[in-house]
C-alpha cells in the first residue's frame, strides 16, 4: 500500500466515524444497519482492520451516503476558488463560484468605478442581494435612490427596474445572483 492509499484509507475511516458520529449513533447501532459486529466495526474506524469493498457499500447504504462519496479523495482544487478579474463597462467582476453553483446562485466581488453609467435600468426574474464590502453603491430602484454604505446589505426584487453604480469613489460589493441575474449582470450586453 503506498502512502497515498493509507492517506485515502485514514480520510475514508474518518468519513464512516463523522457521518456516525453526526447522526448520533453508537458502534452499535451502525452495526446493526450494516450487518457488521461491532468489535469489526471499531476495528475498520480505526485502522486495525482494512475495509474491504463489501463492507464500504454496506457502510454507504447504512449511513445514506453513496460509495463514491465516502471514497472520494480530499483535493484542494474542489475547495480553492482562483478567481481572475473580467473587466467592462466601469465594473470588474471576479467570479468566487463555479459554474453549476448549487442552487444556480452565482457569487460573485464587483468593483465599481465612480463613473459607471447607471442611467439605463434592467429588469430580470428573481432577486439581487449585495453586501457593500467598501465604499457606497448607489441603487437604482425605478424611481427611487437607495445608498447602500459598507457594511451594509440590500436584497431586492428585479422586476423593478434597477441599476448599480457608486458615490464618492470605487465600491466593492459582495452579489449572489440566481441565473436570471447572473445572465443580466455579469453577461456582456449583445
Amino acid at each position: 500500500m503506498t502512502q497515498e492509499d493509507g492517506a485515502l484509507d485514514d480520510l475514508v475511516r474518518q468519513r464512516i466515524r463523522g457521518l456516525r458520529v453526526a447522526r448520533g449513533w453508537s458502534l452499535d447501532a451502525l452495526a446493526a444497519r450494516c450487518h457488521l459486529s461491532p468489535s469489526t466495526l471499531s476495528r475498520l474506524e480505526t485502522g486495525h482492520r482494512r475495509i474491504a469493498l463489501d463492507q464500504l457499500v454496506l457502510l454507504a447504504r447504512a449511513l445514506g451516503t453513496t460509495l463514491d462519496q465516502l471514497v472520494e479523495p480530499a483535493d484542494d482544487s474542489d475547495v480553492v476558488i482562483r478567481p481572475t478579474h473580467e473587466r467592462g463597462s466601469g465594473v470588474t467582476t471576479w467570479l468566487l463560484s463555479r459554474g453549476g453553483a448549487p442552487h444556480g446562485r452565482t457569487v460573485a466581488k464587483m468593483r465599481i468605478e465612480p463613473d459607471r453609467p447607471y442611467d439605463t435600468l434592467g429588469v430580470h426574474p428573481g432577486r439581487d442581494w449585495f453586501t457593500v464590502l467598501s465604499g457606497t453603491a448607489v441603487l437604482r430602484l425605478g424611481d427611487r435612490t437607495v445608498f447602500v454604505e459598507s457594511g451594509q446589505a440590500a436584497e431586492f426584487a428585479t422586476m423593478v427596474p434597477h441599476a448599480i453604480g457608486a458615490r464618492g469613489g470605487p465600491c466593492e460589493i459582495l452579489t449572489i445572483l440566481d441565473h436570471d441575474g447572473e445572465h443580466a449582470h455579469l453577461s456582456e450586453p449583445t
